[in-house]
């Protein structure tokens, strides 16, 4: 595997053209990719879409890399129908096959445990999220995917640093890539290096059909939208700020922090020369 770089330019454009923010996000996919070895020759890699920006903007860069690579890999678009009321079926059955990419739709009713099982004004995201996970993991083994490829970008990663920070006591993130508990796949985030608004003016550059979440999109007060809210006023007054926070989590000094399962602290003695 190859070491971190760690030459991450997360920074986002103002008003870039089409050819230049592509160029931009492929680039820092790119680096992902080579950084945390994502993507081998020959691996199958389900990709999974769900009509977001984030989504749709994965599957493009990808399809793009694949053109170009040199390795050989496949890609598979799979959706997961939860079964959300209003939620347009036709859209991206019609967006994959114009394309002419390899997909697969999955109907699952997770809406509806979501709704019976988590009470009124309750977060429904951890919930939705496993049952989300459990059945795209089965999905990948029946299609003999070898990799999974998520969405998440480098807002998504931040976010999740502090909310661990601030309500879990523990400094842990999302990681680029992993290996799920069930032992059977290995999770990719190519986007790790990607800001969340290069990726909306990307997908509103190139026009995605995006359909919007009814379930988790429509919550308020959630402490994720929260600190979302306080990543945009650093944007704006620190800018920078955000993008160094990412780059800090490939450069961890572990003797400067206060684990003693990452540095042998009991053991550091005075040299005896």
């Amino acid at each position: 595997m190859k070491q971190n770089s760690h030459n991450v330019d997360i920074s986002a454009l103002e008003q870039p053209g089409l050819e230049k923010i592509e160029r931009k996000i492929r680039g820092n996919v790119g680096r992902a990719i080579s950084d945390f070895n994502m993507i081998e020759d020959g691996d199958r890699i389900m990709v999974c879409l769900s009509g977001g920006a984030d989504s749709y903007s994965l599957l493009d860069i990808l399809l793009t890399l694949q053109k170009s690579a040199p390795i050989q890999f496949e890609l598979i678009a799979v959706n997961l129908d939860q079964k959300q009321p209003g939620f347009p079926e036709s859209v991206l059955p019609d967006y994959l096959n114009a394309l002419g990419v390899e997909f697969r739709i999955v109907e699952e009713d997770t809406y509806s445990v979501v709704k019976r099982l988590v009470p009124e004004g309750k977060t429904t995201c951890s919930l939705c999220s496993r049952l989300r996970r459990g059945v795209l993991y089965n999905v990948a083994a029946e299609l003999g995917a070898s990799k999974i490829a998520l969405g998440h970008h480098a807002d998504d990663i931040v976010e999740t640093l502090f909310l661990n920070m601030f309500f879990n006591s523990r400094l842990k993130a999302m990681p680029a890539k992993l290996k799920s508990d069930d032992q059977r796949n290995i999770v990719i985030r190519p986007l790790v290096y990607v800001r969340e608004k290069m990726i909306k003016q990307y997908a509103a550059l190139r026009e995605f059909p995006i359909i919007p979440c009814n379930l988790c999109g429509s919550q308020t007060g959630l402490q994720r939208q929260t600190i979302k809210s306080m990543l945009l006023q650093w944007d704006d007054a620190y800018p920078g700020r955000v993008d160094n926070i990412v780059t800090s989590m490939c450069k961890v000094t572990a003797s400067h922090l206060l684990d003693g399962d990452l540095f042998d602290f009991q053991n550091l003695k005075q040299s005896d020369d």
